[in-house]
This record gives structure tokens, C-alpha cells and sequence, in this order.
């Protein structure tokens, strides 16, 4: 580990002599790179200096040791030498969270998927409830929220709803939410008072970057079409609706949230963009699923993630057997705990996977 850890740090030094180059600095895209590169050690190298500094200190100390005759001073250089030994493990366990591989999409913005599972009404009244969860959850974050297209109901549910979240870390914090969430309550239509079960899908896809994904124009079918729903004489008369299929996948997106055509169009391109993204790299990872074993979840959409159980007013995460009693406040986006928890969990079960290997 060591030895790795001096690796980056000449790296780190190099990359500092690179950044301040003014033949580099005239190549904008390239100091870019090397910024970027340079701020992701920043964090490991100052640790790692950190670490140097208790070692020399530590060294010194077992010098003075050898020579000293002193008793007293023996006994003080013997504590200072405990204590850096001490200090110097803490400071190695958080050296191999640093050394953790970050996932390369963990400071993408998000196009987040909604969809009404099973439960008819009740499911889509929960899918609503999802997507206010993450909304309200995004704008305590300071995200920015984006709806692009939705699909909802007479009763106010959505059948499905498909929206942006734009911030710093927004991957980071939501890539844990993709999966089947069920919900256990006493629907508002059940006379009988009793508790019904119903569940929603959570599709949570990184937005790539231009260079992460390319598509062809000849690879697309885009289609106009008049928008559906409420919204006056304008959605009837003009054909603002984008319908685009992606022909090698067969992948279909639609975006009618703007009145304008070519607003829509470029929603429904980024969305496009994030499901070939999603669908390519699910389909790499399901041919090593191997190396996914230090997860917290397959990510798989047909994964059962979490049940919220109003009667009780408890949400439970089954993957990481964590259950809260705070229903209400979680549900109006005060999920931080559980998604700390799970970013915790996953960072344990990589190191463990590491240190198995």
C-alpha cells in the first residue's frame, strides 16, 4: 500500500508541475484534465503526508530511545511512541477508504426514473410520493430538478415520470435508490381498513458526458406528435410532443414538458443518451458480474430494495437490514441517514472484497 501511495503522490507532484506550465496552460481542455486529476489525490496525498510526518515523528522518538538513559525521558519517549503507532493505524484505515477505486460516476448529474409497479391506483399515488420524496430531497440539497415527461392519473398518481437532477455528488447519493420500493398502507378507497401493498420502480441513470456515449443520427427515429393531457388550446394545436426510438436498442423515449419542439427534442436526446449509457454498461457488468460482488445491490431494477410501512411508520432497507422509525419526515425528503448508511455499507463491502482478494 505504501508503495502505491508513493506512486501517487510523484504523480501529484508531477501534476502540479503540469498545471502551472504555461505551454499546458495554453492547451485548455488538457490542464482541464490534469486539474481534475490533480483534485481527485488531493485528499489521498495529504493524508499520505499526514501519515509521513507521524512516521518521522515516530523515528525520532525510537532514536532518542536507543541513547537515552534518563528514566523519566524513557518512559515519556516510550508514550510518544505508542501514541504514533497509534495514530499511524488510524490514519492507514483511512488511507484504504481513500484507496477505495471512486466510482467514475459518482459526480454525474441523474436522469431519474419513476414507475407504478403493482397496486393499480394505490401503486401510482406511491410513485407521486417517490418522486415529491426526491424532489424535496434534491432542492434541500440544492440540486436543480428537472421534469421531462410524465405520465399521471385522474387521482393524482403518476403511472410513470421521468426527471433530471443536476448538483454536485448527485450520483454519489442516489445510485442506491434504483430498485423495486413497496409500500404497505390502508389505501384512501379501501372501506374496510385493510392494509394493502403496492410498489413502484426506481430507475436511477447517470447522465454521460458527450465523449461516454455517441449517437448516430442514422441510428434514430424521431417522430412529432400533439401533446396529451391538461394544458389548453396550445398542446392541442401544436405537435410539440418528441417521440425517439434508438433503433439498435430499441430503446423509445418521449418528452412533452416543454411547449417547445426543440427544448423537447433535447430532453428526449439526453434521456436517450442516459438509457444507451445505462443499457451498454449494464450489459458489460452482467458479463462480469464476478467483479460486482462488493456491492450493496446488483443495481438490478427487479430488485426488491425497500418497503415503507405506514401503519408502523417505519422504512426498512433490506439490503443493509436498516430499519427507521420516521416514515413521515422520510418520505418529504429527509432520507440523508439511509443514504449515508448505504454509501457506508458499500464502502465496508469493498474493503472486505479487497481484502479478500
Amino acid at each position: 500500500m505504501i508503495s502505491k501511495l508513493q506512486g501517487i503522490l510523484e504523480r501529484y507532484e508531477k501534476l502540479t508541475e503540469l498545471v502551472s506550465d504555461p505551454a499546458v496552460l495554453a492547451r485548455m481542455d488538457e490542464w482541464r484534465k490534469y486539474t481534475k486529476e490533480r483534485a481527485d489525490m488531493e485528499e489521498t496525498v495529504e493524508k499520505f503526508k499526514e501519515y509521513k510526518k507521524i512516521e518521522q515523528d515516530k523515528l525520532g522518538a525510537e532514536e532518542l530511545y536507543k541513547v537515552e538513559t534518563d528514566p523519566v525521558m524513557k518512559e515519556m519517549l516510550e508514550e510518544e511512541i505508542y501514541d504514533c503507532k497509534r495514530r499511524m493505524e488510524g490514519v492507514v484505515e483511512e488511507l484504504k477508504i481513500l484507496l477505495i477505486p471512486k466510482d467514475p460516476n459518482d459526480d454525474k448529474n441523474v436522469i431519474l426514473e419513476i414507475r407504478a409497479g403493482a397496486g393499480g391506483e394505490e401503486a401510482a399515488l406511491f410513485a407521486y410520493e417517490l418522486y415529491r420524496m426526491y424532489v424535496k430531497y434534491a432542492e434541500r440539497n440544492r440540486w436543480r430538478a428537472e421534469e421531462i415527461d410524465s405520465n399521471t392519473t385522474e387521482l393524482g398518481g403518476i403511472k410513470e415520470v421521468t426527471f433530471s437532477v443536476s448538483g454536485k455528488g448527485v450520483y454519489s447519493k442516489l445510485k442506491f435508490e434504483s430498485g423495486v420500493h413497496r409500500v404497505q398502507r390502508v389505501p384512501e378507497t379501501e372501506s374496510q381498513g385493510r392494509v394493502h401493498t403496492s410498489t413502484a420502480t426506481v430507475a436511477v441513470l447517470p447522465e454521460p458526458e458527450d465523449v461516454d456515449v455517441q449517437i448516430e443520427e442514422k441510428d434514430l427515429i424521431i417522430e412529432t406528435c400533439r401533446s396529451s393531457g391538461a394544458g389548453g388550446q396550445h398542446i392541442n394545436k401544436t405537435e410539440s410532443c418528441i417521440r425517439m426510438v434508438h433503433i439498435p436498442t430499441g430503446i423509445v423515449v418521449n418528452c412533452q414538458d416543454e411547449r417547445s419542439q426543440t427544448k423537447n427534442r433535447e430532453k428526449a436526446m439526453k434521456v436517450m443518451k442516459s438509457r444507451v449509457f445505462d443499457y451498454y454498461n449494464t450489459k458489460y457488468q452482467n458479463e462480469y458480474s464476478e467483479n460486482r460482488r462488493a456491492q450493496v445491490g446488483t443495481g438490478d431494477r427487479s430488485e426488491r430494495i425497500r418497503t415503507y410501512n405506514f401503519p408502523q411508520g417505519r422504512v426498512s432497507d433490506h439490503r443493509i437490514n436498516k430499519t427507521m422509525y420516521n416514515l413521515d419526515e422520510f418520505i418529504m425528503g429527509y432520507i440523508d441517514e439511509m443514504t449515508e448508511a448505504l454509501q457506508i455499507a458499500d464502502r465496508e463491502a469493498k474493503l472486505s472484497g479487497e481484502n479478500n482478494d
